[in-house]
């Protein structure tokens, strides 16, 4: 695991209220979400993954995720919301990471679109590379690591990462991706069951 590179930082840590019990627990692809997240991080090009937990942090570990190499960190102020567990997971990125890919638990990226963001960050200039399919911005973001100090700053009050990314629109760009899959973001039953029915689409290129 190199100190450089991008890393990536999956975010866990929430109440999951909507959906009613930790989205990071539920069934996916075989596994559960927070698993199925890692093993593909894992498998792209990020050097390496901080993982932020906070509700029901016990649990989620009990799954051995501390196990396959990544970063744990937990966000007691989870409550605070969202933006208290992009500070946490970005303080224990290494400093001399070129860039930060940010995630949500409740929005899985098989490992070939994660490395279609990661290329199309590396082919541009901007700070900032936001997916787009259709249209349409999706995620994750990638942020580069010279932004670690506004990152930092974040807070709920300020809009979190929406914050960094409006300060300056000069220095967002943005990528055209082959799958609408980053427009994925599972916050209740109704639409985790709709997605449930699509896993196939995360299989590969070929079929995305």
């Amino acid at each position: 695991m190199s100190s450089g590179g991008i890393w990536g930082v999956l975010l866990a840590a929430g109440l999951s209220t909507r959906m009613g019990r930790p989205k990071a627990l539920l069934p996916w692809m075989g596994k559960t979400l927070v698993e199925y997240q890692l093993a593909q991080m894992a498998e792209s090009r990020v050097e390496g993954v901080v993982l932020v937990l906070g509700h029901e942090a016990e649990a989620i570990m009990a799954r051995g995720v501390g196990r396959i190499g990544v970063k744990v960190m937990v966000n007691r102020e989870y409550e605070r919301g969202r933006a208290s567990s992009v500070v946490a997971g970005v303080k224990a990125v290494p400093t001399e990471a070129s860039g930060i890919l940010i995630l949500n638990v409740d929005q899985p990226r098989p490992s070939w679109l994660i490395d279609e963001v990661i290329e199309g960050h590396a082919r541009r200039d901007a700070k900032i590379t936001i997916p787009v399919h259709g249209g349409r911005r999706g995620h994750p973001t990638v942020l580069d690591g010279s932004l670690r100090q506004e990152m930092l700053g974040l807070t709920e009050e300020g809009l979190g990462l929406k914050e960094v990314v409006r300060r300056d629109g000069g220095r967002v760009g943005y990528v055209e991706v082959s799958t609408p899959l980053i427009h994925l973001d599972m916050n209740t039953p109704e639409e985790y069951g709709v997605w449930r029915g699509r896993e196939d689409e995360f299989e590969g290129r070929d079929s995305a």
